[in-house]
């Protein structure tokens, strides 16, 4: 494992594997050991990076609310530390939170994009969701202390004691009301969507979501030649809490990092123009 400092923070990042860079951002409460079940399949054809965002896992909080931007900010930090020009990045949830921010915030860093299991707007999650994230915090630490979350969270982190400080700030990020909707249309990369069949986020936003990067709209011609950029997969029998590690989601995945025709959407704008 390596440390930067950046923005304040002494950011923890591991790397695995060799080829071409592939960043992947943890979920809520979690840390870049949750994709240990699909590292060594990613990691045996990719350069895969894996940080841990402010205040989770083997990165210490500072001073500042947790918010998607300022992670987005820190990863492209992160990014420029390792000199690279350009890299795939693969978010969940909260992570892909992160990651849709970098692709707005920094496209010129961002190759391809995959967003499991996240709405372009706050209310693209199901009410009851929405309902659980007004109870997040502090008062919930005690009793979570058995679970596997905490346990991950006690074996890597700086200061153990900092555990009700993440879950009132997770709680506070996920109070906070958001709506790209306008910023999803400026994405330059293509992006996969990726949703387990019983998610957390409703079916008509993510049907929404995937026409806003110009998916759904059209027959993709017999042979192809007219399916859009960007992509969606909904894995069968999957839930929000383990979409992350599904068996599917590697094929998927690497499928569409290393498809050669994939038409960037500004070119795609220009064809149908």
């Amino acid at each position: 494992m390596s440390y930067l400092d950046v923005n304040g923070l002494s950011l923890r990042y591991e790397e695995h594997g060799a080829g071409e860079p592939l960043i992947l951002l943890h979920g809520g409460l979690g840390s870049g050991d949750m994709f240990g079940p699909v590292m060594p399949e990613l990691s045996a054809r990719h350069r895969v990076i894996t940080p841990d965002l402010q205040a989770h896992g083997g990165t210490a909080d500072i001073g500042r609310p947790l918010r998607y931007e300022t992670m987005a900010d820190d990863v492209a930090a992160l990014i420029g530390h390792l000199g690279l020009a350009q890299v795939d990045v693969m978010g969940f949830s909260l992570g892909a939170g992160a990651a849709l921010r970098l692709a707005i915030q920094h496209p010129e860093l961002v190759r391809r994009l995959v967003l499991v299991s996240v709405p372009c707007r706050r209310d693209g999650w199901f009410p009851e969701v929405l309902a659980t994230f007004g109870h997040m915090g502090a008062q919930l630490a005690e009793m979570m202390k058995p679970s596997p979350i905490y346990q991950a969270y006690a074996r890597v982190a700086p200061r153990v004691e900092d555990w009700p400080r993440l879950l009132d700030k997770v709680g506070d990020l996920q109070r906070q009301d958001y709506d790209w909707t306008a910023e999803v249309k400026t994405i330059t990369a293509p992006v996969m969507l990726v949703y387990g069949d019983a998610d957390s986020v409703r079916p008509e936003h993510i049907v929404e979501f995937y026409g806003l990067l110009g998916g759904g709209q059209r027959d993709g011609h017999w042979d192809g030649s007219l399916r859009p950029a960007s992509r969606l997969a909904i894995l069968p029998g999957r839930v929000h809490t383990d979409v992350f590690a599904a068996p599917a989601l590697v094929p998927a995945t690497l499928e569409f990092l290393e498809a050669k025709d994939l038409v960037p959407p500004s070119m795609e704008a220009a064809q149908a123009g």
